[in-house]
């Protein structure tokens, strides 16, 4: 989990630095989204410590409402720019932070779903599979500045609200499969000391 972090944490520091320069909201969308699931791995980390299967599942809907709120933020900022339209500069700079945002995604992705399936967890499988789509969230990032770069200024925020949309679609996805976890029905019917 440190590792994913510390992955994420990274990804999402360079591509802050590429939103100050280009002011791209679809970037201002994966890079909020990008830092809050670096964040969604301190609530898993305590889950995990305490052994608690009902402590894990409430670390799942964190982890849950964390993506939900991203969801939120990016598509008010998407709006508010499709009203006011501003100019994208530094292009190269934009395909570049989208780049760095898929590779970021895909080792967290990978370290998370490979721990997920190792302890069971749903919550942490949940987290992986959401990172991995991030990835490919990440890559719309390079759309929009090739839309840009053709002249469409607009695609930036209509690529944002989509991106929006596929985040609250894996927010959806993520609650069921979190409430589908047999092992969380035991843990519930338990007292919830399931490790």
């Amino acid at each position: 989990m440190g590792w994913s972090l510390l992955v994420l944490l990274i990804t999402a520091a360079l591509q802050s630095v590429v939103f100050v320069v280009t002011g791209s909201v679809a970037l201002l969308a994966d890079l909020i989204h990008n830092f809050g699931d670096a964040l969604t791995a301190v609530p898993l980390a305590i889950a995990f410590w305490m052994r608690s299967l009902v402590a894990e599942k409430r670390a799942g809907y964190f982890v849950v409402a964390t993506i939900f709120l991203s969801a939120c933020v990016a598509g008010v900022e998407a709006v508010v720019r499709l009203l006011d339209p501003q100019n994208l500069d530094h292009l190269w700079a934009l395909a570049a932070a989208g780049a760095i945002g898929f590779a970021g995604n895909e080792i967290a992705a990978q370290v998370r779903l490979r721990a997920g399936r190792r302890l069971d967890s749903p919550a942490l499988v949940a987290d992986g599979n959401h990172a991995r789509v991030d990835g490919w969230v990440s890559l719309s990032v390079i759309a929009s500045a090739a839309v840009v770069a053709a002249g469409f200024p607009l695609g930036d925020p209509l690529i944002g609200l989509v991106i929006t949309l596929v985040i609250l679609r894996i927010t959806w996805q993520s609650i069921q499969t979190i409430k589908g976890h047999p092992g969380h029905a035991v843990a519930e019917a338990t007292g919830g000391h399931g490790r």
